[in-house]
């Protein structure tokens, strides 16, 4: 071994220095996991910015189709209506003339407000960029916007159309091309509203401007050259050309396919795949690049479009003209001068959240150990100091998680069932409300005790062993290893109990509906689905967060080897030690801060489902379960999706284990738990606007293969 003098000194520091540089990084990619590509305001149930009197309606807001833009723009006008207003010229500024802008502007013109509409284009922009002869769907069927502005499946220009002529008789105050440079709040609440050189006051203002702003850019040289384009508008203008069309989204493919009918295309990809495009579209992509009528340039990295040359590195492509369609960029600069608050922006005040919520969270568990074995600083004193009449912390943690469940689990009954018409999560949320009142406190604290009181349970009431250990009642659902001590010391009748529940009971439970117990039963999952809902859509997402999911894997093992070693110490006495302090280990580990402490002081910023989706060891059994029941053919559990999908993102922001269900729509992919973890709990199926998921048993997937070139 050599002497410290012969070690080279950077030799010993540079690891420690290089793992110290990760660390930013490192800690920047777990707080922004929850991040969606395309961020939100935050906003309130009304559609109220952090700036009071300030609204948001539309795709910004989180209504993807026309229908729900229109309902949201009517909604907010009545609210305004309805309240109480700062004296200004104007009611109301609306900020844009699509469908939420112009239905705001029609709801307020009948409702006698005063009102003006500012738009940077011109009316209905947004569809007039749509390519030549788009349909449009007047989704979903089933829904009439409370709106004054009309709407028909027809195409695109003929809507446009429409809406312009209903404008034109209504005599909409509307002036176009005057984009909005700022917008200020007053300190007496009104509101001064900047564009084109001239300032409007009002006394509130809607923004209606949807979420995609300027075009994203590659950042190449050569990307501001005249024949380097960043939307197409009328594809037919274009014959006999040499055109590359860059991206990998619906867009993209569109674009290529509709040019390729008279023209040489290649379209070009970062990525080994295409995985964003519907399943139609990719179809439709395989026949024209099967016939000929196009090429595909995967894994290729656009290096330049200097001089009509598209450089991918291994490949000089010539073109007479090129399209960069990669998505647009969320207005965000422009938000945040308006002084609205995006989700997920890590401030002074989110890290103090973030403290605060640690601190109740360990002091809630710190006392809840028995007398003598609190955590510091309230050791010796902790536990006689939160026991109120008589009764210990235990307990009233007990009362007060049911009473979070009730509360948080009505207004999540409300939010995706009552308000809905949703049966299907009218009856999720009433069974985790109920298991978690019947066998979860009522059972446990109060019914068990008076059971054996009363005799009514025969020969175990005369078991003292039996007696003892009420709070065994727990494992009548919780299972084996959720409920890690089903076997530990107990009577036979729990443990034989707890044996059918984990091995019998539950695996066929899992074969009909995969993972469903976290979603129906558990009051782990209960507490994160109903407390932690309101933050369901900052579940970690991206791949790395489904890499953590290995975790809970570790946590299984672990498990398995100490409740291994609890079960043989007895004949193995050399195994005594090691199984007491795994014991103890895992009881600390798992039990107080895998599933106390840490996930539910996360909630605010991760979602609810950590615990569940990264520690639980239940979770991942059951997983393992179910995918081996996938993968045999004998599942009857699966998320299903057909071709109506229109990649709004609705079921990805609101996936509670991070899924990419968007990716899994487009493509008509069963989800199932051989290729996700997911809990079958259904929000993604209740916020589609399309229709696009349903329940059903695992479809065997049609292939649709897109070669490209490297």
């Amino acid at each position: 071994m050599p002497q410290l003098s012969q070690v080279h000194p950077d030799t010993q520091v540079a690891p420690t220095l290089t793992w110290l540089s990760g660390l930013p990084q490192l800690l920047s990619r777990v707080l922004h996991s929850p991040d969606m590509p395309t961020p939100r305001p935050v906003l309130s149930d009304h559609l109220e910015s952090n700036v009071p009197g300030l609204y948001i309606a539309g795709d910004l807001a989180g209504a993807p189709v026309l229908k729900l833009a229109m309902e949201q723009g009517s909604r907010v006008v009545r609210r305004i209506a309805a309240g109480k207003r700062t004296p200004a010229p104007y009611d109301v500024i609306i900020v844009g003339a699509g469908a939420a802008g112009l239905s705001a502007a029609l709801e307020a013109q009948a409702l006698g407000l005063r009102y003006l509409v500012l738009e940077r284009d011109d009316i209905a922009a947004t569809l007039v960029e749509l390519p030549e002869g788009k349909w449009i769907y007047a989704e979903p069927r089933e829904f009439t916007p409370a709106s004054r502005l009309p709407l028909e499946e027809s195409t695109k220009e003929e809507l446009v159309e429409h809406w312009r002529q209903t404008v034109r008789q209504a005599g909409l105050q509307i002036r176009t091309h005057c984009e909005v440079e700022s917008i200020r709040r007053r300190p007496d609440g009104a509101f001064e509203v900047l564009a084109a050189g001239q300032t409007w006051v009002a006394a509130t203002v809607i923004l209606a401007i949807g979420k995609n702003g300027a075009p994203k850019r590659l950042g190449v040289p050569g990307e501001n050259s005249h024949n380097v384009y960043h939307r197409l508008y009328q594809p037919l203008q274009y014959r006999d050309r040499d055109i590359v069309v860059i991206g990998g989204g619906n867009s993209a493919v569109e674009a290529a396919l509709s040019l390729a009918e008279h023209n040489r295309v290649t379209l070009v990809y970062r990525g080994r795949e295409l995985f964003r495009p519907s399943k139609r579209n990719l179809q439709k992509l395989q026949e024209a690049q099967q016939s000929g009528k196009l090429k595909v340039r995967l894994q290729a990295i656009v290096r330049s479009l200097d001089n009509g040359v598209c450089d991918i590195g291994s490949e000089a492509i010539r073109f007479d003209c090129a399209f960069v369609l990669i998505g647009a960029q969320l207005p965000a600069a422009f938000l945040r001068r308006c002084g609205i608050r995006l989700e997920n922006e890590w401030t002074w005040r989110r890290y103090a959240l973030l403290a605060l919520c640690f601190v109740l969270a360990y002091t809630i568990y710190a006392v809840k150990q028995p007398p003598g074995y609190e955590f510091w600083p309230f050791t010796g004193w902790g536990a006689q100091a939160f026991a109120f009449f008589h009764k210990p912390w235990a307990f009233w943690y007990s009362v007060l998680y049911t009473a979070a469940m009730t509360v948080f689990g009505w207004k999540a009954l409300k939010r995706w069932g009552l308000s809905r018409g949703d049966r299907f999560q009218t009856w999720r949320y009433i069974s985790l409300i109920g298991f978690q009142w019947i066998f979860f406190f009522l059972i446990p604290e109060f019914l068990l005790a008076a059971a054996l009181r009363h005799g009514w349970l025969g020969p175990l009431a005369d078991d003292p062993a039996f007696v003892q250990q009420t709070w065994r009642a727990y494992g009548l659902v919780y299972a084996w290893p959720l409920f890690f001590y089903a076997f530990f010391g107990a009577p036979a009748a729990w443990a034989v109990w707890g044996a059918l529940l984990s091995f019998f009971i539950l695996p066929i439970v899992v074969l009909f509906h995969g993972k469903r117990y976290c979603s129906w039963v558990c009051g782990c999952g209960g507490l994160a689905e109903t407390v932690g809902d309101r933050w369901r859509h900052l579940a970690p997402k991206g791949e790395v967060s489904i890499r953590w999911e290995r975790m809970n894997l570790v946590v299984l093992l672990a498990a398995c080897v100490v409740t291994i070693l609890v079960l043989a110490q007895d004949a193995l006495t050399f195994l005594r030690r090691p199984a007491t302090a795994g014991l103890h280990l895992y009881h600390l580990l798992a039990d107080v801060w895998l599933v106390g402490i840490i996930p539910v002081a996360l909630y605010p910023f991760f979602g609810g489902k950590i615990w569940c989706r990264y520690w639980c060891p239940l979770a991942k059994m059951m997983e393992l379960f179910s995918a081996a029941y996938t993968r045999l053919g004998w599942s009857r559990f699966a998320i299903r999706a057909n071709d109506k999908c229109i990649a709004c993102g609705e079921c990805t922001r609101n996936c509670q284990v991070g899924i990419d269900v968007m990716r899994f729509a487009l493509r008509q992919e069963n989800i199932t738990n051989a290729n996700t973890s997911c809990i079958g709990c259904g929000i993604c199926i209740t916020v589609c606007p399309m229709k696009v998921l349903s329940f059903g048993r695992p479809q065997k997937p049609l292939l649709v293969q897109i070669q490209g070139v490297r």
